[in-house]
């Protein structure tokens, strides 16, 4: 709350932390949460996501003003409008950036990685003619399982990873994107839903003229 000196208040709202990211069934997140409990049984001094809060993050934004929530909707209905639903899978565990300096443990992706990617970029591109910069580095699509608390020796993340078979989960539809906004309280994060934009199924090709789903 800002007073002028003629007596006027104006007031102003705290800025918004946000997001762009595609939701997952829940069948998905508790498949997940499995694995977390089998790599927290393996000696990994990890932080993990709640089950709940694990999504796939589209584009990190930031703090924004609420006044900017209309102009993020409108780029992502554009995009929405440009893309057809995704069919994806959760697959593989990796860490970033490497072994030797771990910081995130994440599950990897399989399906429509290329259409992903493009939806991504699209996205990106419109975001930054309005302000928000792009990232240098390249997307890539991942689920986070949780933040590593402090450095590892690199042969004990390397002999958790590899424990146990490949990870993969049931296959699952993207058919919107969701604006987040991003709670941090002690007990975690606390996401709440500003906006959704449906994918739109008008724009899906012919199935065989559209790449077959490998899992």
């Amino acid at each position: 709350m800002i007073c002028r000196s003629d007596g006027t208040v104006i007031i102003q709202m705290a800025p918004i932390r946000s997001f762009i990211a595609a939701k997952l069934p829940v069948a998905v997140q508790l498949a997940i949460s499995g694995l977390q409990k089998q790599l927290a049984d393996r000696d990994l001094d990890v932080r993990w996501t709640a089950a709940g809060n694990i999504h796939l993050t589209l584009k990190f934004l930031g703090l924004i003003d609420e006044s900017r929530i209309a102009d993020i909707a409108a780029v992502l209905a554009e995009a929405a409008g440009g893309f057809s639903p995704l069919q994806l899978a959760a697959k593989g565990v990796g860490v970033f950036p490497s072994p030797e300096r771990a910081r995130v443990i994440w599950v990897g992706l399989a399906g429509h990685l290329a259409e992903l990617a493009a939806l991504q970029g699209f996205l990106a591109k419109r975001l930054a003619a309005i302000g928000f910069p792009q990232e240098n580095r390249p997307f890539t699509g991942h689920l986070t399982l949780g933040r590593v608390k402090k450095r590892m020796p690199p042969s004990r993340v390397r002999a958790a990873l590899d424990a146990g078979p490949e990870f993969s989960s049931e296959a699952f539809v993207v058919d919107r994107m969701v604006l987040f906004k991003s709670d941090l309280r002690p007990t975690g994060a606390v996401y709440t839903e500003l906006h959704q934009a449906p994918l739109s199924p008008s724009t899906c090709p012919e199935p065989a003229a559209r790449a077959p789903v490998s899992f």
